[in-house]
């Protein structure tokens, strides 16, 4: 008889999310239909923005099903999707997306700084976690050389950059959202520009602060060899190792 022990692990292990599905259901789709078939020859403007907003909701919901678990920010996520739903579909001022897209990242931002006064910094579930670094051996280095301070240190400064890029995510939200939507909600014209709005926030809001955070994951790991005199080979955790736990 075959033993098929060794292929369980690997079938219940959860699925790695897909970047381009990703992608594909929460920014290319509803920007199509938002722009392209929420005319009244097509889907019209309320049915429309129904449509567009069932991709991102239900790709949110697959992730919870595909992660066995609420991941907090694609439910903030699911959450910030509805609102604009909800803002769009009662016909209310387009400043209040506005207002929403500002106040999402904000609250990222200072959750992680509040996160500081506590004993679990939101940094070390960013940056600093079992998925990507040898934490354990890095500790140990540390404790070794006695650099446990200046490494404390060091996670705060990450934290203050990974506040920053929030920060400057809520004033891009804020300011494309005041920028793109100048229409009245419940028509075609503002679908086609919340369509825009979604396909600009790419470009125009996550690749900056993504370029913030990437700085902010450099300069961590580049104290961490530092500090502990371990090479970056010894810090990541090994992508094989890690399929085995």
């Amino acid at each position: 008889m075959t033993n098929n022990s060794s292929e369980i692990p690997a079938s219940s292990a959860p699925k790695k999310e897909n970047a381009f599905l990703n992608i594909a259901l929460n920014i290319v789709i509803p920007t199509v239909i938002l722009m392209k078939f929420s005319g009244p020859d097509d889907l019209g403007p309320q049915l429309g923005v129904i449509v567009a907003l069932a991709f991102p909701i239900g790709y949110g919901v697959m992730d919870y099903f595909r992660a066995k678990k609420i991941n907090f920010f694609s439910a903030l996520g699911v959450l910030s999707i509805l609102l604009t739903g909800g803002i769009t579909l009662l016909e209310l001022d387009p400043k209040y997306i506005a207002i929403k897209e500002a106040t999402i990242p904000a609250l990222f931002g200072l959750a992680t700084l509040i996160s500081l006064k506590t004993r679990y910094p939101l940094v070390k579930t960013f940056l600093f976690n079992d998925n990507v670094m040898q934490t354990k051996k890095v500790h140990d280095a540390l404790a070794k050389s006695a650099n446990e301070p200046q490494f404390e240190r060091c996670l705060i400064n990450a934290s203050y950059m990974i506040a920053s890029s929030f920060a400057l995510s809520s004033v891009l939200n804020y300011a494309l959202a005041k920028w793109v939507l100048v229409s009245a909600p419940g028509t075609e014209e503002f679908n086609a520009e919340l369509g825009k709005m979604t396909a600009l926030s790419l470009p125009v809001i996550t690749l900056p602060a993504m370029a913030v955070l990437i700085f902010a994951l450099f300069y961590l790991f580049r104290q961490i060899t530092k500090l502990t005199g371990l090479s970056l080979e010894e810090v990541f955790v090994d992508p094989e190792e890690h399929k085995k736990r």
